[in-house]
């Protein structure tokens, strides 16, 4: 059958970039093939690309459930653990969402990239980055001590290499390391190392050779230090981020995904939390606060990236957390969009894929009431009218 064009007429385009007025996005077969200035009175409604999530978590229960989260994966099997993935890909998607990165994938998510990439259900875009950690390590520290069935770790360099290679053979688009403990980790200090040297520079060395980038988790200075030295391409909560890293983080343009909404909400207790979590959260947020002061003025790149889960931080709070960014780093309204939109499809390496509405890239886009790159505040789920991904509807009705 031939291809059919589908087009949006009349309302305003921002392009990730730019304020392009009013104009016609057309699209084709999942690509934007054009996008021309009309002359068309002001319309209520805008268009805008698809947000992207650089770091969220998508292996839970996507049902209201009085399982345990912790406990929900260990009793849950991989192919129907798979139809969570998707659940909560899919509900993203409906809040504008149109790429998530999962920092913690496996089987399940795989499956779920495959099912999306193959177009078996309208979705978003999911990249899957496959960890490398070690025995005891925060990775590691969310399965039960006797449990028999554990997640992989590595505990030399060349079993980093080896896992690392075995990520690449099962489809992963990229790796993620850590520098430091967590924070909802069980039995760890947020400050412990995590691996040695040694193993950080064989994993890093050998995800490059093979073309993946590496995301590495940090909540300390020296975590910093130890992502920089090894030449890392992103920090995951950049927690100990302090002035004397700024000029190679400039230097290098390395992204880092701030996660404000989500140790806020353990911090404060507003979800179920143990005692332990809620006190790293505390120190976490005290330290991240002081810390990022002068970060933004400064230049550092920051990009959207939740650590949502579908329960501290639901899919669809990703609009909060750019809320929270504006006002952390005292950023316009369009630059906070961008860390959503054009700067996180950069830092993916998916700058010839999506992020912007251009011709040649994919049709992954908002339509919402407002103008957000004007007014963040009104990038709300009640102002998305539709969403569009691949070049499919997943959400709402896209004005006549």
């Amino acid at each position: 059958m031939p291809a059919i064009s589908q087009t949006v007429t009349g309302l305003s385009v921002w392009d990730g970039d730019l304020d392009r007025g009013p104009a016609t996005l057309e699209w084709t077969d999942g690509r934007i093939t054009a996008v021309t200035a009309v002359d068309a009175p002001p319309s209520e409604f805008s268009v805008i690309p698809g947000l992207i999530d650089t770091h969220v978590h998508l292996e839970s229960s996507a049902t209201p459930s009085t399982v345990d989260w912790m406990t929900w994966p260990l009793i849950t099997p991989a192919s129907e653990r798979s139809l969570h993935v998707v659940a909560h890909a899919r509900t993203a998607a409906a809040s504008g969402v149109t790429t998530l990165r999962d920092l913690a994938g496996g089987d399940a998510q795989f499956a779920a990239a495959r099912g999306l990439n193959a177009g078996l259900m309208p979705g978003p875009r999911l990249l899957v980055h496959g960890p490398v950690g070690m025995t005891a390590g925060h990775g590691d520290l969310f399965v039960p001590p006797h449990y028999p069935h554990r997640p992989p770790v590595a505990d030399s360099p060349d079993e980093c290499r080896k896992l690392v290679r075995e990520w690449a053979r099962a489809g992963a688009d990229g790796i993620k390391i850590f520098t430091s403990g967590g924070v909802l980790s069980i039995g760890d200090k947020v400050g412990w190392r995590n691996q040695t040297n040694a193993e950080i520079a064989a994993t890093v060395d050998e995800a490059h050779a093979l073309g993946m980038l590496v995301a590495a988790h940090t909540h300390t200075a020296e975590g910093v230090d130890i992502a920089l030295e090894f030449e890392v391409d992103s920090l995951e909560h950049g927690t100990g981020i302090q002035p004397r890293h700024w000029d190679t983080l400039l230097e290098r343009n390395i992204p880092v995904a701030p996660t404000l909404l989500i140790n806020d909400a353990i911090a404060d207790r507003r979800i179920r939390v143990s005692d332990e979590a809620a006190e790293k959260a505390r120190a976490v947020v005290a330290e991240r606060d002081a810390n990022f002061a002068g970060a933004g003025a400064a230049g550092i790149r920051f990009v959207l990236g939740t650590d949502a889960n579908g329960i501290m931080v639901r899919f669809g709070d990703q609009l909060e957390e750019l809320r929270l960014m504006k006002r952390a780093f005292d950023w316009t309204a369009e630059r906070a969009l961008q860390a959503g939109t054009s700067d996180a499809a950069d830092a993916l390496r998916l700058t010839g894929t999506t992020g912007r509405l251009q011709p040649g890239l994919g049709a992954d886009f908002v339509v919402v009431r407002g103008r957000p790159w004007e007014d963040i505040d009104v990038l709300t789920a009640e102002n998305i009218v539709a969403v569009v991904a691949r070049g499919q509807l997943v959400a709402g009705a896209i004005p006549a």
